[in-house]
């Protein structure tokens, strides 16, 4: 799994966490204070971009983490991830916070669109609207994106 799905997959990891220490219950509110904005998408899409040229290659990793610190250590950890990051204008936590929110954005409005859908406490509206308008830029970012291969390449060599 490269950095960017890393990153994406720990947003189902932390809100499981919250309410085992103090970190996630920050974190959560950290996510849900945090606004999704057009010059966000644009550094955000940069640095996405950046991460995978790099070709990092963590199928191996444990995605399991206690909170953001934890993730950002990680994808800090990663060579030249930080550089990619910074270069598009971010640092590694507003990546981080900008994948978990604009995650947790998508999870809501799909949600909205189900039977008896409500917005779920603690997300943003705004958010989620941004997310709905900006739903084929991130639908082509995640697809150019795509593309692990980690386990489609042990199923290449296992035929």
């Amino acid at each position: 799994m490269r950095p960017i799905a890393l990153a994406l997959a720990l947003a189902f990891v932390l809100p499981a966490a919250a309410g085992a220490n103090q970190a996630p219950d920050a974190d959560a509110r950290e996510v849900s204070a945090y606004r999704l904005t057009e010059q966000g998408l644009g550094r955000f899409s940069r640095a996405t971009r950046g991460l995978m040229a790099l070709q990092v290659d963590d199928c191996e990793v444990e995605s399991e983490v206690k909170d953001i610190s934890e993730a950002v250590a990680r994808l800090d950890g990663a060579p030249g991830a930080k550089a990619a990051i910074e270069a598009a204008g971010m640092t590694t936590r507003e990546y981080i916070v900008f994948s978990f929110s604009m995650m947790q954005s998508g999870l809501a409005a799909w949600g909205l669109e189900q039977p008896g859908g409500k917005m779920p406490p603690g997300v943003s509206e705004s958010n989620v609207e941004f997310y709905r308008k900006h739903a084929t830029e991130l639908q082509r970012l995640s697809e150019e994106t795509e593309g692990s291969n980690c386990g489609a390449e042990e199923s290449e060599d296992s035929e």
